[in-house]
Order: C-alpha cells, then structure tokens, then sequence
C-alpha cells in the first residue's frame, strides 16, 4: 500500500502531442461510429480501467457515465458486475470480452467468452467493441506510466458537472 499519491511524471500530451491526438482520434471515430451504446462504451472504459489501477481514467470514466445517465449503483457494482444482477446480457458480454482483452491468457481469449460476445454484437459493434478495449487500455498505460493525476483535466472536458468532485 502506498503512503503517499503518485507525483505526475511528465505530461506526455505535451511532449507528444501529435501521438495524442491520434488516440484520441481513433477513439471519437469509434465513438463516432455508433455501434456501441455511450454507457456501454463507459462501462467498458471503468473495468478496464479498474484493472489496469489507472486512477486518471477511472475517475475520468465514471464522471462521464454519471454526467450521461448511469446510475451510481451501476457504477459502483462495475467491479463486482458477474456477482450483481444490474448488468444486462449485452453489458456482461462486454464486461467479459474487456476483461479477457485487458489481462490476456497465455490461451488468448477463450472460445466461450468470443461465443457470448458474438451473440450480442454484430459483426460491426464487435470490432468496436475490441478497439473500444484495446484503446482504454493504451490511455490506461500511458496514465499509469506517467502517473497523470486523476481530475486535472475536469474543467477542459466539463467532467466538474458529475458532482463528484
């Protein structure tokens, strides 16, 4: 356990703009796209987030389902969603598919967990879906590599609205 918060290491959008600028584009495009429902995008971006220990994007994620609706409950049982009965069977495919793309198994991800996800997605939403995943999880390393404090960004982005500050 940690005594004491992290110190920012650097801000890598400024020593590398243009390297952020492309992952936040790749990400508007998929948000873009409309495959994936916004909360469900969020739901995402919270477990991974929650795995990968990136204090930035969790708090950042869970001010922008609040802001767009979700229910803090839901937000509060992301961790514990194969336990809660608040998920649906679309939002707990996700969660599984997020989960197994975040902490890969040496076996990848297993036949059951593409099953599940291939019965609620279609062919476009699930390639969203995975780039959805795999792009949590680049912000989520470059967060935790650089140790970006989580709230620095709330007034640039609106995310003081939440009421969670």
């Amino acid at each position: 356990m940690r005594d004491t918060v992290p110190q920012a290491r650097l801000n890598y959008g400024q020593q590398a703009p243009e390297l952020a600028k492309k992952l936040q584009e790749l990400g508007m495009a998929i948000d873009k796209g409309g495959q994936l429902e916004p909360l469900l995008g969020y739901l995402v971006d919270i477990r991974a987030s929650q795995m990968n220990g990136c204090a930035f994007c969790l708090d950042m994620h869970v001010k922008q389902a609040k802001i767009a609706g979700e229910r803090e409950i839901r937000l509060h049982h992301v961790a514990i969603w194969r336990e809660s009965p608040l998920f649906t069977a679309k939002e707990r495919a996700a969660l599984a598919l997020t989960e197994a793309l975040t902490h890969i198994a040496p076996t990848g991800v297993s036949d059951a967990i593409y099953a599940e996800a291939r019965g609620q997605f279609d062919d476009k939403a699930l390639v969203a879906l995975v780039f959805r995943i795999m792009t949590i999880n680049a912000w989520n390393r470059a967060n935790v590599a650089f140790h970006t404090p989580p709230g620095i960004l709330d007034k640039m982005y609106g995310l003081d609205k939440a009421g969670l500050g």
